[in-house]
């Protein structure tokens, strides 16, 4: 029995299904064979993956080269009993691990979000009685009974339907209810296409049916998309890659210089504690500890600012990964489009009518030759109107300024535009009410309804496939009201037309009857009806897509559609938004569907990836794999979706963006952002904002790498030459925490960089540090290095004592820092150009930082616990004059770069 679970059942006719399941058609299975088969399979329902031991994820929160460093520092500094030295820094390291155990707590929930999807009732049918049962304890050859409203709650091979229409749009991106028929399918016939199946997890809009299930829980469609997700990689971001390469680096720099200062203390037969105190030294101020805190409340900081522009970071390094994103996948239904079918287009006697508004709000416009008409004015527009209005079963209902919708969203649509026009439902239902339906059926392709016109008379009204109306029509309604010749080849070019723009065309006609009646049979509707002309419609576009996927392309990075829906449809809404500006007018490199997608090698789907704009009919494997391709040529991936099937690959995207209003649980549970808008448009916003994170990450660290390497530098300097050091281990944590918090953090309220949506995503294997900011460090260290070592010995040959002197080096290291600050505020341009006050916190952060070094330097309680002195006047006008050096030095730096970049550009 378990190798039949993995059959093509699509392909299989229904006598051949019932048999290899050992079931019956009409009865179903007998009692004992569900209790033997339950004990078999188990439940209909999901493995949950288990998840991490709270514990082991905290400890895991330690795992990292640079956490690695700042532990050997606390246990080497406790060990010699500096304990405000070690406290401090396990401190930073405890702070750092709390925040991120927090965030990896709140891990990734998609399966459990399946899980619940698969719970409900289901109707079944066993030794052929009727009955409702969990939907848990369905099993292999099960007949399952379903009707409109029912979520399907296993996967079914349908027996029987009727008028039976199932909307998948989360499973395969489907945007219209798919018509199911019983019959048998080609083996090769794609997941979106399989007719004949009803999956798990989908509802029923319309109709009834009959199904056999041939697999449940792990088993189902539904149940492979959760082993996608549970197999789906969580990558690293490119924020933590380059700062892991970056530690990594650190690291091995860090115990050379240290081990080069524990050998050159030998050499000068230094006492064993006091050069082991001096390695301590070199290697907390190497350190730069404050690094990983500002990190963690930089990206915060960018999390609250994305919230106020209703993106929702649920995992914290993807604010930056935003900003360095080269690829955007994008879902088309209810993503790049509205997930409400509208009438876009009515053709009826000679004339074509444009419609304006969008989804199922009722408002809009009424336009012939770009000009507002009244609907009224024009009897075979109404005609055309009335008969969707009244052919149809649906119901737009209004609540309290929310529409919401009862049944097909095709016939939705329809309401919608009559509404428009400003027919009035229930009125024509009072004065044309309604005596009989003849329901739509796959073999017939429509549906008519007999109305009682008064005085013995009746209408009939019909819509349906253009091919079925137009077969049983004898003429056309005019635009003067008057009957005219049938032009069927001129209306088959008219669809055509249509069908090409992606869109979905209905055709309506009606036939006045002039004897009594109370029923209406398919003989009735044979023939002799008047054709009333065409309604078009499609799931249109977000009208702020078209400037979102602009902005992006403008900013360097490539949109792509990835949708289950059809490659006409998906290539029309593509076109719509402006994706065929990123490819050539070659079509082949345009649009693939997924039938021709299965067939090709990794290597070919790599070539693909990166040519084609447009990926319809894509199965959710399908899907992961295009955004694995894109990723094995480095692009840094964001996809969007909001289904179901979206989510193994929102999982394996360096970015999984869900829509927080239409997305299903399951997509916001395996995504990292959720936009609470469903606004593509937020998407640029989110970009704009990742990219000022990663700035401002860069300023930081550009910022804070000169004050470790120069105190690095001085420390190796006495140890080389045999002297006394210029500061000491506490003086140098006083430094760099201090500094961190008062100066450094205030970076993160750094307004953006001019021009920051017009250049190109950073290549993902850029550094961090380029080569320029990489020689102005280096520039920056060297100068501090000159300063402080430079007035130490100065201070001494004033016969000042050591703390007095080890307290000026210490004011050079901090204000140096402080003058420097204001060159880091933009990396390339003045702080002019920005505005010297458009950073309050960084002014206040200035001045709270000198105040607090006239307190270290003056308050005795300071100088005993830090070793310091007070300062003189000319003490003070040298580290001042330092730090004006080193703004003046970098600001001049910036400019020799801007005037030969911009002599370049000439």
């Amino acid at each position: 029995m378990d190798s039949l679970l993995s059959k093509h059942w699509h392909h299989l006719p229904q006598d051949e299904v019932t048999t290899l399941l050992e079931s019956d058609g009409d009865k179903g299975l007998d009692i004992f064979e569900v209790t033997h088969r339950q004990t078999h399979f188990g439940p209909n329902s999901l493995t949950q993956k288990k998840g991490k031991n709270p514990l082991i994820l905290f400890l895991q929160q330690f795992h990292q080269p640079l956490i690695y460093i700042l532990l050997v520092a606390t246990a080497v500094t406790f060990a010699l009993q500096e304990w405000v030295d070690s406290g401090v820094i396990f401190g930073v390291v405890l702070v750092n691990a709390v925040i991120g155990y927090v965030q990896e707590a709140k891990a990734l929930k998609a399966i459990e979000a399946l899980a619940r999807g698969m719970e409900g009732i289901a109707t079944v049918v066993r030794a052929g009685e009727k009955q409702k049962i969990n939907a848990s304890e369905l099993v292999p050859g099960d007949l399952v009974l379903l009707q409109s409203g029912d979520k399907v709650p296993a996967d079914l091979r349908l027996l029987r339907s009727r008028e039976l229409q199932i909307d998948e749009s989360a499973l395969t991106g489907e945007s219209v209810a798919v018509q199911k028929q019983p019959q048998r399918l080609a083996r090769e016939t794609v997941l979106a296409d399989r007719i004949n199946m009803a999956y798990s997890s989908a509802l029923v809009t319309y109709g009834t049916g009959a199904g056999i299930v041939v697999a449940t829980g792990d088993g189902t469609e539904i149940g492979r998309i959760n082993a996608l997700i549970a197999s789906a990689a969580t990558l690293a971001t490119p924020l933590t890659r380059k700062i892991a390469q970056f530690s990594g680096i650190l690291l091995w720099v860090i115990l050379g210089l240290a081990g080069l200062t524990l050998l050159a203390g030998w050499l000068h037969g230094e006492p064993l504690l006091d050069t082991f105190m001096a390695a301590v030294a070199l290697a907390v101020g190497a350190i730069p500890e404050g690094l990983p805190a500002a990190m963690t409340i930089m990206l915060a900081l960018g999390v609250s600012k994305m919230a106020r522009r209703n993106a929702i970071i649920r995992k914290i390094p993807a604010v930056e990964t935003l900003g360095s994103t080269t690829v955007i996948c994008s879902d088309k239904t209810g993503t790049l489009t509205q997930n409400q079918m509208t009438v876009q287009q009515v053709c009826t006697g000679d004339k074509c009518y444009q419609f304006s508004g969008v989804g199922y709000v009722p408002q809009g416009e009424v336009r012939l030759d770009e000009s507002t008409v009244d609907p009224q004015a024009h009897p075979a527009l109404e005609e055309c109107l009335k008969a969707g209005l009244l052919c149809n079963d649906s119901r737009l209902i209004d609540n309290s300024g929310q529409w919401d919708i009862e049944g097909d969203p095709t016939e939705v649509a329809l309401l919608t535009a009559a509404a428009k026009a400003g027919l009035s439902r229930e009125a024509l239902e009072q004065a044309l009410p309604r005596i009989d339906t003849l329901p739509f059926e796959s073999q017939h392709q429509y549906m008519a309804t007999l109305h009682d016109a008064g005085t013995d008379a009746a209408v009939i009204y019909m819509k349906g496939s253009v091919e079925s109306v137009l077969s049983r029509c004898r003429d056309t309604y005019g635009a003067d009201s008057e009957l005219g010749l049938l032009d069927q080849p001129g209306i088959h070019r008219e669809v055509e037309t249509m069908a090409a723009r992606g869109l979905r065309v209905l055709a309506f006609a009606r036939k006045i009857v002039t004897t009594p009646a109370q029923s209406v049979a398919p003989a009735d509707v044979a023939d002799g009806l008047t054709f009333l002309g065409l309604q078009a419609m499609m799931d249109p576009p977000r009208p702020e897509a078209l400037a979102a996927v602009s902005a992006c392309q403008k900013a360097g990075i490539q949109v792509k559609m990835i949708t289950g829906d059809h490659l006409v449809t998906a290539t029309a809404i593509a076109r719509q938004i402006g994706l065929n500006g990123t490819v050539g007018s070659d079509p082949d490199s345009f649009a693939i569907g997924g039938q021709w997608l299965a067939q090709l090698t990794d290597h070919e789907l790599v070539e693909v990836a990166q040519r084609a704009v447009v990926f319809a009919r894509v199965s959710p494997e399908q899907k992961l794999r295009l955004v694995e391709a894109l990723q094995a040529e480095g692009h840094v991936v964001a996809m969007t979706g909001d289904g179901v099937n979206d989510a193994p690959a929102l999982k394996q995207a360096d970015i999984g963006i869900a829509m927080g209003i239409g997305g299903t649980e399951v997509a916001k549970e395996a995504a990292d952002m959720v936009l609470t808008d469903d606004n593509f448009s937020t998407i640029e916003a989110a970009v704009e904002e990742g990219r000022a994170v990663f700035d401002n990450l860069v300023r930081f660290i550009t910022w804070t790498l000169p004050t470790n390497i120069g105190e690095g530098l001085v420390i190796l300097v006495a140890v080389f030459a045999g002297i006394a050091l210029p500061i000491t281990p506490v003086q140098i944590l006083w430094i760099n925490m201090t500094t961190a918090v008062l100066l450094g953090l205030t970076l993160a309220f750094e307004v953006k960089e001019p021009g920051i949506m017009e250049r190109p995503p950073r290549r993902p294997e850029t550094p961090v540090l380029t080569r320029v900011l990489g020689f102005r460090i280096g520039l920056v260290s060297l100068m501090l290095l000159l300063g402080a070592f430079g007035l130490f010995e100065w201070t001494l040959l004033q016969g000042q004592s050591i703390e007095t002197a080890r307290t000026v080096a210490v004011n050079m290291f901090v204000f140096g820092e402080l003058f420097y600050l204001f060159n880091c505020r933009s990396l390339q341009h003045t702080m002019f150009k920005l505005g010297i006050f458009s950073n309050r916190w960084l002014i206040l952060g200035v001045i709270v930082m000198a105040l607090l070094q006239i307190f270290f330097t003056y308050s005795p309680a300071m100088n005993l616990l830090f070793g310091t002195a007070p300062m003189g006047i000319a003490e003070w006008t040298w580290v001042l004059t330092g730090g004006l050096v080193i703004y003046s030095v970098v600001g001049t730096e910036k400019w020799l770069r801007r005037r030969t970049s911009s002599e370049n550009d000439k």
